[in-house]
């Protein structure tokens, strides 16, 4: 999810850059509203994201303190399986498009190895899927299993 803090801007490449003491006035948006003008693709959705690493063994008690507190850090978090070389990580993620919501879930595990104490491993697999598609698949009997129960468990 993009939050932007007064005086920032969310602009890509740098355009749209504001003038220092300018401050951007924050608006809430009901679920469902639009701005004047504004596309359906500019609106943020909701992307299942499964993100798999791998990589040499570590101490089964370490993945699973790391992986529980990345999801302490970040309670969007909805479950996580682990084994001594490998996890799985589901969450749901707002986004713009699946280009956004795939760039958060390609940083996720670099970005808090350190402050997480995330075993060295390397992305191996990554899948994001929309809304519409998840519950397709749950509905079809395919797909990945409801994310339940919710937390860190192993394999």
């Amino acid at each position: 999810m993009r939050r932007v803090r007064p005086g920032a801007t969310a602009s890509r490449g740098g355009a749209g850059s504001r003038a220092a003491g300018d401050e951007r006035a924050l608006t809430s948006v009901a679920a469902g509203d639009r701005f004047q003008g504004e596309e359906p693709g500019d609106i943020p959705r909701l992307w299942h994201v499964t993100l798999s690493v791998s990589g040499r063994e570590a101490p089964l008690t370490e993945v699973r303190r790391a992986l529980e507190q990345l999801a302490h850090d970040h309670p969007f978090l909805l479950t996580s399986r682990y084994a001594v070389d490998h996890a799985e990580i589901r969450y749901w993620e707002e986004a713009r498009d699946l280009h956004d919501a795939a760039a958060v879930a390609l940083r996720l595990w670099g970005e808090h190895r350190q402050t997480a104490g995330l075993p060295p491993w390397e992305i191996v697999g990554l899948e994001v899927i929309d809304r519409a598609t998840y519950h397709q698949r749950i509905a079809e009997g395919y797909g990945p299993p409801p994310a339940s129960p919710v937390g860190v468990h192993p394999f």
